[in-house]
């Protein structure tokens, strides 16, 4: 039995039974640890009113369960909606697993970089670690075909925001003392030539498998030393973490009895309550053990990457391009708005100067916002022409931030503009929130992997002119040689710090001349080179794109309606579908591959090296399957 209902903001739990039944059962089985349903709709229903489309936004599924099984019928009330086990996961569902076992497997060896040893923050800042490693027995040129995260416990896991992977340039003597050390804050190092993302993994992701087209490079003769930073940041216990470092954890870290971090549940609790597993067993069975144990044995962190790379090369070589707001005071976000918007500029010159003749081609993309971030958007601009969106996500979660795969690469030429825009939604905060790395500010940077790689553009930004962010202040002209920063005019304002100006500004009222001005004001390029210098020959100061020709979106609905059920069967639109084929079904693909990967997760390889501290190499993963009648009905906003 399958129904089709979804959930409006209004009600009190229970899903409502579409007018509309979109859904197509196409199998259902259990078996001794899985109950797997699988379904079809089209990816668009045209059912405004109670579906969501199906895109390659971040989508948020629901899911809830209960030991009653639910009675048949449109009016029949599911069973206890208020105290069965609801859960939710953000995903991109037209993206398959990226994970899946790779090909030619006897040529893959790994590499692991871990951290050693790095004492997790104890108060609610952020922490950015860095730490450099040599690698210098790569003289024959090799892929990297695939990374992905290796967690040191359950606990340390909280605290991890992100890890990227730098390629540095040169042979300082700098570097080859520092990496012998065991790292350090990355604020303390010297500014180093190392700005070249290589891997980047976030919270929420399972790592990254390149096409079977490209790799990145690693050649010793070319890249020596790597920089792994590591950010840190005290645990938002209010998010549900446990899904994800479940899974990820390895086998002989559960064997070492790491526990994990799972509330316990109280006397009077439902079991389920406390239960996200599909897996069949006793009712409220918990084997993590004493929480507050782990907590004080478990105060330093010692995770990393684990790299998968080969000798057979592929047809490109692939690279990483930063495109977005360089992170700095200037960029500034206003308080008590739903909607603010930020853009940052990859401007034409730049890429001129760096592309290939015949460009790049962008195969995936990965958007980076803070706690308030909403929607982000990479724009093509081509001439006075904006093409089609690169990525466009318009209900993005912070706490999971993947790469995403386009379903075909999109060429970018010399002279194209890019344009990172980010939306943020500043309700909730009483004071204006201003750009920087830490996670009480907020960034809007868009890593992009393509082919073929160029080696003379790492990040493409751009940087609010000063006299747009004091013009987007009312504020004419700054005092010379003051500290703090005073204001010399308008007369209203002399003698005004800019701090004052900041925190005290009306926004209520001024917000939208504040969006105008920096929206159409100046900026400054930042076009940073693999040696962290700017390309030469760049203006310092720019403008957006003079776009005649702006894209709009396709109505597909316009002129389709969905009928009511009627006793002949549901209404399907004739508009691409989800292929039911075994072989391209999303949930058994993910199913067997982690249920593979449970059993032996390292292919056979020629050698598994692991530069750091030791820990456990294989992941244990555990999968559940569900399908659920409210799957992207109103609550998924």
């Amino acid at each position: 039995m399958l129904m089709d209902r979804h959930i409006r903001p209004d009600s009190d739990g229970e899903p409502i039974y579409d007018a509309s039944q979109d859904y197509t059962l196409l199998l259902g089985y259990e078996n001794t640890t899985h109950t797997v349903i699988r379904f079809k709709r089209n990816l668009d229903t045209c059912d405004m009113k109670d579906d969501f489309p199906i895109t390659n936004d971040t989508m948020r599924v629901l899911f809830l369960y209960s030991k009653e099984k639910p009675r048949s019928g449109p009016n029949a009330p599911l069973p206890q909606p208020l105290v069965a086990f609801k859960g939710s996961r953000s995903i991109f569902l037209t993206q398959r697993s990226a994970q899946d076992e790779l090909s030619n497997a006897p040529s893959v060896s790994i590499l692991e970089l871990r951290n050693e040893d790095v004492e997790l923050p104890d108060s609610d800042e952020s922490l950015y670690w860095c730490k450099i490693f040599k690698l210098d027995d790569f003289a024959q040129k090799h892929h990297l075909v695939r990374y992905e995260p290796v967690f040191d416990s359950s606990t340390s896991v909280l605290y991890l925001n992100h890890l990227i992977l730098y390629e540095c340039q040169g042979l300082s003597p700098d570097l080859e003392q520092l990496s012998r050390e065991r790292g350090q804050p990355c604020f303390r190092l010297q500014p180093m030539h190392c700005n070249t993302v290589v891997a980047n993994w976030a919270r929420g992701s399972d790592g990254f498998t390149f096409p079977p087209e490209a790799g990145y490079p690693l050649e010793s003769h070319q890249a020596t030393y790597y920089m792994l930073e590591t950010h840190y940041n005290y645990p938002d216990y209010t998010y549900d973490f446990s899904p994800f470092y479940r899974k990820n954890l390895s086998k002989q870290q559960r064997n070492m009895g790491i526990k994990s971090r799972e509330p316990q549940p109280a006397e009077d609790t439902d079991p389920l309550a406390v239960s996200a597993s599909t897996e069949h067993g006793e009712d409220g069975e918990q084997d993590d053990g004493d929480d507050s144990i782990a907590m004080e044995q478990q105060m330093v962190d010692n995770s990393g990457l684990k790299l998968y790379y080969t000798r057979k090369l592929r047809q490109h070589d692939a690279g990483v391009l930063s495109v977005g707001l360089d992170p700095n005071w200037r960029h500034i976000i206003p308080p008590r708005q739903e909607k603010v918007v930020s853009q940052g500029h990859c401007i034409g010159a730049c890429t001129q100067r760096a592309f290939p003749r015949d460009g790049i081609n962008i195969f995936a993309v990965m958007s980076r916002t803070h706690l308030i971030g909403r929607q982000v958007t990479l724009r093509q601009m081509r001439g006075n022409a904006e093409l089609p969106p690169i990525m466009r996500d318009t209900n993005i979660d912070p706490s999971y931030q993947d790469y995403r795969r386009l379903t075909v690469p999109t060429r970018v030429l010399p002279g194209d503009s890019l344009v990172a825009e980010c939306i943020y939604d500043s309700s909730s905060r009483k004071s204006i929130t201003l750009g920087g790395m830490t996670t009480r500010e907020e960034i809007c940077l868009i890593l992009t992997l393509y082919y073929p790689r160029q080696r003379e553009l790492t990040s493409c930004h751009s940087l609010p002119s000063l006299p747009t962010v004091l013009h987007s202040l009312g504020i004419e002209e700054l005092a010379s040689g003051t500290n703090p920063v005073v204001i010399a005019s308008p007369a209203e304002l002399a003698g005004m710090t800019l701090e004052r100006r900041l925190t005290s500004y009306d926004w209520e009222n001024q917000f939208e001349s504040f969006q105008d001005a920096t929206r159409q004001g100046s900026f400054k390029p930042l076009c940073w080179t693999p040696t962290n210098t700017m390309l030469p020959g760049i203006e310092s100061e720019s403008y957006g794109s003079n776009v005649t020709r702006h894209w709009k979106p396709v109505d597909k609905c316009r002129n389709i309606h969905t009928n009511l059920v009627t006793d002949a069967g549901p209404n399907m639109i004739d508009m691409p579908a989800m292929d039911d084929h075994e072989s391209t079904n999303m949930i058994d693909i993910d199913l067997k591959a982690k249920m593979s990967r449970s059993g032996q997760q390292t292919p056979p390889t020629t050698n598994h090296r692991q530069v750091g501290r030791s820990a456990g190499s294989e992941l244990a993963e555990s999968f559940v399957a569900l399908a659920v009648a409210a799957l992207l009905g109103f609550a998924l906003q």
